[in-house]
């Protein structure tokens, strides 16, 4: 016969979670607090969609972790309930970072299946989403999400021009574009071309960072909908904030909470502890840099390599090793250095060398280990 567990131990079938789903990345929480205006914004600028007129254009800029994916996703909730006439296509661009792969996600949008996966030209692909739209009289509301990455490819212009000049070439078509960055040294507007500023006005919605208290107080309530009672106690979540508080991201926040639930759970206890929060710290601050791998090609993945394995030597020398592993000139390996730096995980900074002038060295921004240990 079994014995009972221990008084504030777990037994097999039991979890300190009552829904584990409310820490998870792309969960929306039923209230959402603290960016009342910012919506307001967007819900204005999305109105004229509702009566079947182009909506107006937004820009939605704010460092990571600070509610902008969820506002879109809110926001598109409430439209796709007060109409049937509206369609509404978040495009994840860490994913889809070419002008082809957002435009294969608007086509998915509208007709509910993947395009063909080959022999289907771009300009094709456009005519059949458009014509759709006009066909059915219907308004299409596009966000670009982490419309960034869409830079770092240098797809944005070409992107954005043929949203933006749907019109032009298909008469009635009627296209409304949310773009949001998460680069805050990224002057999106600036980066385009002109023939795309020219047409391109949006309204301006800027997501600060969340402060010490209003991080608290999200996480409580996730804490009251994911933990079950007394699991989390004020203490151990107010430690949990002042963590998150001092990264910026609350997202570190929701992913602490989850991995500390589960270190606890690893020892059977009943309840989180300062400890378990320390020991999950290890791996959640590291969440910012998990999303940007990501999202990297297999040679911007090698040269990360190098980079890590290389730390602080020359931009020449690491050069030379990139060459050797991947066969890629130097014009391909200066536009990847580029991208890694606007993604914040590579640095550069130039240095004089003896004889031989001044010459540029790269540097991790994150501890070697953690970079290469997260590329295996």
């Amino acid at each position: 016969m079994s014995e009972d567990p221990e008084e504030g131990m777990l037994s097999w079938d039991e979890s300190v979670f009552r829904d584990e789903r409310v820490f998870e990345i792309d969960y929306v929480p039923e209230t959402f607090q603290h960016r009342e205006s910012q919506m307001r914004t967007l819900q204005y600028a999305l109105r004229p969609a509702t009566r079947g007129s182009r909506p107006l254009n937004a820009m939605v800029r704010g460092p990571p972790g600070t509610g902008k994916t969820t506002a879109i996703q809110k926001l598109f909730g409430e439209l796709r309930a007060e109409t049937s006439d509206v369609h509404t296509v978040r495009v994840n661009c860490q994913m889809n970072a070419t002008r082809y792969s957002v435009f294969a996600r608007l086509f998915e949008g509208i007709f509910d299946y993947e395009p063909p996966a080959s022999g289907i030209s771009f300009k094709k692909l456009f005519g059949q989403v458009t014509e759709k739209l006009v066909e059915e009289d219907d308004v299409l509301v596009v966000a670009l999400d982490d419309v960034n990455y869409l830079f770092y490819e240098n797809e944005a212009s070409d992107t954005l021009y043929s949203l933006l000049r749907a019109h032009e070439e298909y008469s009635g078509a009627r296209i409304g574009v949310i773009v949001v960055s998460s680069d805050p040294s990224l002057e999106v507007i600036d980066e385009l071309d002109s023939r795309v500023q020219s047409v391109f006005r949006p309204e301006d919605v800027y997501f600060n960072v969340y402060d010490r208290e209003e991080i608290a107080g999200i996480l409580r309530n996730r804490v009251e909908r994911g933990f079950h009672d007394d699991v989390v106690s004020t203490t151990v979540l107010d430690y949990v904030a002042e963590k998150t508080a001092e990264s910026g991201d609350l997202r570190v926040g929701i992913d602490l909470l989850r991995r500390a639930g589960l270190t606890a759970e690893m020892r059977a206890s009943k309840v989180v502890e300062k400890r378990d929060v320390d020991e999950a710290y290890e791996t959640s601050k590291f969440v910012h840099l998990s999303r940007s791998l990501e999202s990297l090609s297999e040679s911007e993945a090698e040269l990360l390599e190098v980079i890590a394995e290389h730390e602080g030597k020359q931009a020449g020398e690491v050069y030379d090793e990139f060459q050797a592993v991947s066969g890629l000139g130097y014009t391909r390996y200066s536009e990847i250095v580029n991208k890694l730096e606007d993604l914040g995980i590579v640095a550069t900074n130039y240095a004089e060398v003896d004889g031989r002038g001044r010459s540029r060295e790269l540097h991790l921004e994150y501890e070697p280990e953690a970079v290469l240990s997260r590329l295996e």
